[in-house]
C-alpha cells in the first residue's frame, strides 16, 4: 500500500498540550480500529498551525474517510511517490 502525507490546518496546533495531543491520538486510533488494518498511521509532525501526518492506505479516499470519521481536517492529501534521505546521495 502506498504512503500518504496529509496536511491538516489546525490553528494553534503547536500550542496544544500533551493531554490534548494524547486525546487527538486516541480519537485517531479509535477510528483506525473501526476501519480495520488497511489504514495505518505512521507518525505526525506538529508545527505552529499545521499537523503533517504520514499514513499508509490503499487510496486517498480511505485517508479522507479517516479524517471525516475523526473530525480532523485533511486540507491536502498527497501520495508519496519517492522517499529520499542523505543515503540517497551515496
Amino acid at each position: 500500500m502506498p504512503p500518504y502525507i496529509i496536511e491538516r490546518e489546525i490553528p494553534g496546533a503547536g500550542a496544544l498540550s500533551p493531554a490534548q495531543l494524547q486525546a487527538i491520538s486516541q480519537t485517531s486510533c479509535g477510528v483506525l480500529r473501526q476501519m480495520g488494518p488497511q489504514v495505518q498511521w505512521v507518525r505526525s509532525h506538529v508545527t505552529a498551525d499545521k499537523v503533517y501526518c504520514e499514513y499508509i492506505a490503499p487510496d486517498e479516499a480511505s485517508v479522507r474517510e479517516h479524517a471525516r470519521l475523526g473530525g480532523f481536517p485533511a486540507n491536502a492529501v498527497n501520495r508519496v511517490t519517492a522517499t529520499i534521505d542523505p543515503t540517497t546521495a551515496e
